[in-house]
């Protein structure tokens, strides 16, 4: 009896990607996102998105955290992103 095994995805997961990648291109290329990136200590970091999220509200300028990480003595590196008007 044959045993069954599942075929390689590896010809899937690259397509995925590549279709993740064009997504992210294309709404770059509709919105033409500002992004700003920043080093600060945790509080600072949560008081600069708040300074963000404030000036550029959420619904109308899609500010969000685009991506962040924990550094070496209590710092964030974040990038902050939002569309350049309100339409």
């Amino acid at each position: 009896m044959a045993k069954f095994t599942s075929p390689p995805l590896d010809g899937l997961k690259r397509r995925i990607n590549r279709h993740r990648e064009q997504v992210s291109a294309r709404r770059d290329q509709q919105g033409h996102f500002i992004r700003e990136t920043y080093c600060l200590t945790r509080e600072e970091a949560r008081q600069k998105a708040r300074e963000w999220f404030d000036a550029f509200p959420k619904a109308a300028y899609w500010t969000e955290v685009e991506s962040w990480r924990p550094l070496e003595g209590d710092r964030i590196e974040f990038t902050m992103r939002r569309l350049p008007t309100a339409d």
